[in-house]
């Protein structure tokens, strides 16, 4: 009767050591919780306090889940949630495109969501990125603008593609609006960008040695900002076993002037981002460097990053 009574206790014990490690696990108790428009700790989350407010927000678990509940996912239709201004049905563009507009808070992640231009197939043919131009953690309206490059090819006519940023890779939180667009015939022209080579040599004095590799695009006033734009996107699917780049992804360009020979290129803080050690950062240099000095109007390069000039890019 002992050994009944020890056994049945030690399965209620199991039960209960369970639903414990359960709670812990799977139902988001360690996270940001927004209650009644405040962030409030649910358990012992280890990220940060959200930044901005959560009005509107209802109980999701912030690390867990997207930033705003599936009801308000789902209380707007996709056509009330982002409107293009700059861009309708059927207008014909050039690259650079630009595009402005707004759109609600919850189709950006980090202030910022992706454009893409496709052909009527749904091939790649360039892309970008939009900014918000304002605080994105609201459910209202935020403005936009962006920009995105790409290679023509033989299309006539395709698509610009504004996609909600979706960081958590869930279908259900997909969505996009295409805008079906002309191309306009362009000249073209190549250029070149620099990466860095898989298997050369690796010592510090071969940090800032990089590597050309063509690109054919439209011809624009604006080749060095172009220029700039495709070395953000990295070495294409293609070229990824021969080159690499130091340059982290979501980098852009918030300004970029030339006068007396001297280019000064300011870029967003994502480029120091995990950047640390002199030859990560010697070559991220080299990048961008050797990329705007083919052009005969450059002849020295300052880098900034957000405005800071002495600080900025340093091991």
């Amino acid at each position: 009767m002992q050994k009944k009574y020890f056994i049945i206790t030690g399965v209620v014990i199991l039960i209960i050591v369970a639903a414990a490690v359960g709670a812990r696990f799977f139902s988001g108790e360690n996270a940001w919780v927004c209650e009644d428009g405040k962030w409030l700790k649910h358990g012992n989350p280890t990220a940060p306090m959200p930044d901005g407010g959560c009005e509107g927000i209802s109980g999701d678990p912030v690390g867990m889940k997207p930033h705003y509940s599936s009801d308000i996912q789902q209380k707007y239709a996709t056509e009330e949630k982002i409107k293009v201004i700059s861009l309708k049905s059927g207008d014909a563009i050039e690259s650079p495109v630009e595009i402005e507009g707004e759109a609600r808070g919850i189709w950006y992640f980090e202030g910022s969501f992706p454009i893409i231009i496709e052909d009527e197939k749904g091939n790649l043919l360039g892309q970008g990125n939009a900014y918000a131009q304002g605080e994105w953690m609201t459910e209202d309206f935020v403005p936009f603008r962006g920009v995105a490059t790409y290679n023509l090819g033989d299309n006539e006519k395709g698509f610009v593609v504004l996609r909600k940023n979706n960081p958590s890779d869930l279908e259900e939180y997909d969505e996009s609006i295409k805008i079906p667009v002309a191309f306009r015939a362009q000249e073209q022209i190549a250029i070149k960008i620099f990466f860095g080579k898989h298997g050369a040599d690796s010592s510090m004095a071969q940090c800032e040695k990089v590597y050309p590799v063509e690109r054919k695009i439209l011809k624009t006033p604006a080749i060095g900002r172009a220029a700039l734009e495709y070395l953000l996107q990295g070495p294409a699917e293609n070229e990824k076993k021969e080159f690499f780049t130091s340059i982290n992804p979501g980098v852009k360009v918030n300004s970029l002037e030339i006068e007396d020979g001297i280019a000064k290129v300011d870029f967003s803080k994502e480029i120091e981002e995990d950047a640390g050690g002199s030859c990560r950062v010697l070559s991220i240099r080299a990048q961008i460097t050797e990329t705007l000095k083919q052009f005969p109007t450059v002849k020295n390069v300052v880098i900034s990053v957000d405005g800071r000039v002495d600080d900025a890019l340093q091991p």
